[in-house]
């Protein structure tokens, strides 16, 4: 089985944005942004300034000033990361995905590893996945993987309507993942055979796999000392 290795990921634009019409609306949330945290008061924890920063960041990155953009949301991360919010850091880790630096797949693993281990909304971790299983070759089983673990965590961490709704979701992206990876059409039968063909329905193996790709898109490029954070984790 093939999977995902970081040359074959490709970070492409992820704007949507048609610049020329945005652009003055864009520019004047940018300059409330700045207003706001010029404005906080100098007792002001370092969370809250950092929420304002990635704020800023999240609108350079809209009006395609990257460079910037990275190095607001980098010491962001860096602020909220010291802090263990973890949600703010995962955020900050999406805006520095999308900023197309050389090391927007680095933010990418660590991303997508603190939003797996901690209970952030699940939204948010399906987010992170799906850049995954946006940037990975068709024929990569990296994909499979990310597709399935969003299933799992849709499931495991919500409930009732909210449930319904983002399973449904990340079903589709399932569907999409194999239809691209091996020809499968919107058949539900030929999903499910080719889900434990792939033996992702083995959810130890299933985290396994996942972290043995985050691993291989991180490397050693570190940025949180990971065993020190296991080692608050609680015990089950």
């Amino acid at each position: 089985m093939k999977d995902i290795t970081p040359d074959q990921m490709v970070v492409g634009d992820k704007s949507g944005i048609d610049l020329a019409e945005s652009r003055p609306s864009l520019d004047a949330q940018l300059k409330e942004h700045k207003q706001h945290l010029a404005a906080l008061p100098a007792d002001c924890g370092p969370v809250d300034r950092a929420r304002v920063q990635l704020d800023i960041a999240e609108t350079l990155l809209a009006l395609q000033r990257k460079e910037e953009s990275w190095k607001i949301a980098r010491e962001s991360f860096d602020t909220c990361a010291i802090a263990e919010s973890w949600q703010d850091a995962i955020e900050a880790c999406d805006i520095l995905f999308q900023c197309e630096q050389a090391e927007s797949l680095t933010a990418l693993g660590h991303g997508v590893w603190l939003a797996i281990t901690y209970p952030v909304p699940a939204q948010l971790t399906v987010a992170m996945l799906q850049h995954i299983v946006d940037e990975t070759p068709d024929d990569s089983d990296g994909a499979a993987v990310a597709a399935m673990a969003a299933n799992y965590i849709a499931e495991l961490r919500t409930e009732g309507d909210e449930q319904e709704s983002l399973t449904f979701f990340t079903r589709q992206i399932l569907a999409g993942v194999a239809k691209r990876h091996r020809g499968i059409e919107d058949d539900p039968d030929m999903i499910k055979m080719w889900i434990e063909i792939l033996g992702l329905n083995d959810v130890p193996e299933l985290m396994k796999r996942l972290a043995d790709m985050i691993n291989t898109i991180t490397g050693d490029n570190w940025w949180i000392d990971r065993d020190a954070l296991r080692a608050k984790l609680p015990v089950n």
